[in-house]
């Protein structure tokens, strides 16, 4: 993984750029540039595959044609076959060269063979044209803005902010061409919206677990292909308890990383499942108190996300890889995106099958904007490099084919896993009930103290060039009766919160800090023992 930039046009200014540079270190190891006449390009390499030789931004033998890539594609070994049988003769062993290599001989249908987390731009080096692509979830960003005589591409908004021009993002699943004269045109390689379409539902609870246990595990398989440590942010819930226990049988050296109050029930599933599988375990333990308004800036300055809710976990996630940089550790599994695709929400069982298919979309095509910004941001700011096995394009598909009644069963969400992994998954997992991961650390309301803050101090960063704060779209849906026209409407008649709901909002939050304080000053005190006669 790493962070791209490049500036292209006549104007593109060095200064400028090594600006734009700059503020993507904290996604790599290392700065590697190549700068030219209308063409400046520049990578923040987190060294992880062919650790010595994949440089970037890498050229084409012919040096006609100029890469820079960030991201992992999992099945380049595959590929790298495939692709030296056509005759493609490889100077590396990484992926960043199959990357490449698949562009030059597949052309554009080459997005198609990728099974990864990937966005980049390969460079036509004689007409400054740009091909750009990111993979089908948006888990990893690319952003693009416009200031005179050059178009400028980044990984991260903040990289972007210093042009003062709006910023737009590609979308996921999305790849086309940026043209010398400004214009970038996109269109879909990956249309969520018909994945699984045409291909029979699968209601059989026996057929379905064995398919989702198979998904899943290859999946998982794929992602620890590495011979550097692996980490797991485990929360003690089904998900990353499963990303846990495959880690754990896959890869030699692992080690689990927890963030939460020393008496929450994160901490002690974790604890708990960590114990009994033996593994290495680190518990980043806070106290509300020790979220503080420097912690909430921090979060918004790294994230840029754009809805409170999500802010707020992003507070609690950035210590989760400030300690996983401390171990040095740089590739870690997430169970991020399971609670989408398996009926974690209520909200899906709480409306008709073709409303609930609408509602699960939704949450699918905005995760690269919610849940997938926040781990990005918030894992590579700390040089981590976080991977998400639920999200792989076979899961999602698979999960498309399956009727809600598998996903909610007997009052049980996602059920279907449960069922899939019954025969390794502790008892105490299995049974576990859901907690959003914030609430369930007990951090939550320390962060929501300071949601009245949130809009100006994303606006402080510039940020709000792509977009500005907005309600939770949660929020908002719960209101509307989990209808997804109104709430959409509704989202857009009035962005924001006002100023009673955030007060009140404020009032809320402030009770539930000051309740342990007024509970140590007017509960029972401790009698005092008689001294020893």
């Amino acid at each position: 993984m790493c962070g791209i930039a490049l500036s292209i046009g006549p104007e593109a200014d060095p200064a400028t750029f090594r600006r734009m540079l700059a503020v993507l270190a904290p996604r790599g190891e290392v700065t590697e540039t190549r700068q030219e006449n209308g063409l400046l390009a520049g990578v923040r390499r987190l060294r992880i595959v062919d650790r010595d030789r994949a440089v970037q931004p890498w050229v084409s033998a012919d040096e006609r044609h100029l890469l820079c890539y960030n991201g992992e594609i999992f099945n380049h070994h595959e590929l790298r076959v495939e692709l030296t049988r056509l005759g493609y003769a490889f100077r590396t062993t990484g992926d960043t060269e199959v990357v490449l290599a698949a562009y030059l001989v597949w052309g554009e249908d080459a997005v198609r063979r990728l099974r990864g987390e990937y966005a980049f731009a390969v460079v036509e080096r004689a007409t400054g044209r740009v091909y750009l692509a990111r993979d089908p979830l948006g888990v990893k960003p690319l952003y693009w803005s416009r200031s005179r005589g050059c178009l400028h591409l980044a990984s991260e908004v903040k990289a972007l902010v210093g042009h003062g021009a709006p910023i737009s993002e590609v979308p996921p699943g999305h790849h086309g061409w940026a043209e010398p004269d400004g214009r970038v045109r996109l269109r879909p390689h990956v249309d969520l919206l018909t994945l699984g379409v045409g291909l029979p539902v699968i209601d059989d609870p026996d057929e379905a677990a064995l398919l989702v246990r198979a998904a899943l595990t290859d999946s998982i398989r794929m992602r620890v292909d590495t011979d550097l440590p692996v980490g797991v942010v485990l929360s003690g819930g089904l998900d990353s308890s499963l990303a846990l226990l495959h880690v754990h049988q896959l890869h030699p050296n692992c080690v689990a990383v927890t963030v939460g109050v020393p008496d929450s029930p994160d901490v002690a599933y974790a604890r708990r499942l960590a114990r009994d599988l033996g593994v290495p375990h680190e518990v980043v333990e806070l106290r509300p108190r020790d979220v503080r308004l420097a912690d909430v800036r921090e979060a918004i300055r790294i994230s840029e996300l754009t809805e409170y809710g999500d802010i707020i976990n992003a507070v609690v996630s950035v210590p989760i890889f400030r300690r996983l940089r401390e171990l040095g550790v740089k590739v870690v599994l997430t169970g991020d995106g399971s609670d989408e695709l398996f009926g974690g929400y209520p909200m899906y069982h709480e409306v008709g099958p073709e409303r609930s298919r609408r509602l699960f979309l939704h949450k699918i095509r905005n995760l690269c904007r919610t849940e997938l910004q926040r781990v990005d941001r918030a894992s590579m700011d700390h040089g981590v490099e976080a991977r998400v096995p639920f999200l792989d394009l076979s899961v999602v598909e698979l999960a498309m084919r399956l009727p809600l009644a598998l996903k909610m069963r007997d009052g049980q969400e996602k059920w279907i896993v449960r069922r899939a992994f019954a025969d390794v998954l502790p008892d105490y997992v299995r049974r576990r009930p859901k907690n959003p991961m914030s609430y369930s650390s007990g951090l939550h309301e320390r962060a929501r103290l300071y949601k009245p803050l949130f809009a100006r101090i994303h606006r402080s960063f510039g940020y709000d060039l792509l977009e500005p704060v907005r309600r939770d779209f949660d929020s908002v849906l719960t209101r509307c009766g989990n209808d997804l026209d109104r709430a959409i409407a509704d989202g857009l008649a009035r962005p924001d919160y006002t100023m009673l709901e955030h007060a009140r909002d404020l009032v809320g939050a402030a009770r539930w800090n000051a309740a342990p304080v007024v509970r140590r000053l007017v509960g029972p005190r401790a009698r005092r023992r008689a001294p020893a006669r």
